[in-house]
């Protein structure tokens, strides 16, 4: 599985990817979580309100930090 945490580097952004880390080891997944900073990477997601939680290319979160449950219920489905 793949995860990818959109965003500019923002307090939101870190909350995030901290979130995102803490639910796939929660959950117990095989997941890789990668950080996307560029702004043009971004943009091709359709994103425009950062931060944003991509799971195998579908953008499942924009503009808020899920809580982790949230977030394992993503990558569990």
């Amino acid at each position: 599985m793949d995860i990818k945490v959109l965003g500019t580097g923002c307090p939101k952004c870190k909350a995030l990817e901290k979130a995102a880390n803490d639910a796939v080891t929660a959950a117990g997944v095989d997941a890789t979580v990668s950080k996307v900073e560029d702004i043009m990477q971004i943009m091709q997601f359709g994103v425009m309100t950062t931060p944003a939680l991509v799971v195998d290319g579908k953008v499942v979160v924009k503009g808020r930090v899920p809580g982790i449950d949230e977030i394992k219920n993503f990558i569990t489905k």
